[in-house]
């Protein structure tokens, strides 16, 4: 099985999407889907000392600028394995630049924790812990030997979550024809 490819967006995408994590929230590793195999394959150690301040994973059947599945973040109770599919609610928007290549991160909540039911957009986010993924995504890099700009453009809510969900999915099926 492929989990970028045979595993589904979501019957109420996308509104609601499945997204398949890569890194659990506190790893030093940085894992990612690989793009052949379909499973999910160790990356490299954080080039520095910081680990993922939240999970992190992509979404199913997507397809974004840089050439990946759309990038989504998912804030959560607690720390979720890698591998695993999260039902998850699109609430904001992260526009990041990775050297040059338009690299956005949706922000998502578990639909399945109450913890997050009063998460419904940008302004219900603990605006402390927005800070905490900006610096983390400006500085995950810094320390990687040659250049690597990331620039965070700012924060959108959920109607401009639920569009790049949308963008990514008309991105997939211009790509992979499905």
């Amino acid at each position: 099985m492929n989990l970028w490819h045979d595993v589904s967006l979501g019957e109420n995408a996308p509104d609601e999407i499945n997204v398949v994590i890569e890194t659990p929230k506190g790893s030093p590793n940085k894992y990612e889907i690989d793009k052949e195999m379909g499973l999910i394959r160790l990356d490299r150690a954080n080039y520095s000392a910081a680990a993922f301040p939240c999970d992190y994973g992509f979404a199913p059947q997507t397809y974004w600028d840089d050439g990946d599945a759309l990038d989504v973040i998912v804030l959560t109770t607690f720390p979720i394995p890698s591998g695993i599919i999260v039902r998850a609610r699109p609430v904001a928007l992260m526009e990041m630049i990775d050297t040059g290549d338009s690299d956005y991160k949706v922000i998502c909540v578990p639909i399945d924790d109450k913890r997050w039911d009063d998460v419904q957009d940008l302004g219900d986010i603990n605006k402390h812990t927005l800070k905490e993924i900006q610096h983390f995504f400006e500085t995950y890099k810094a320390l990687k030997g040659k250049p690597a700009l990331v620039e965070i453009k700012g924060f959108k809510g959920k109607k401009d979550a639920i569009a790049a969900v949308k963008k990514s999915v008309k991105l997939y099926k211009e790509k992979f024809g499905k």
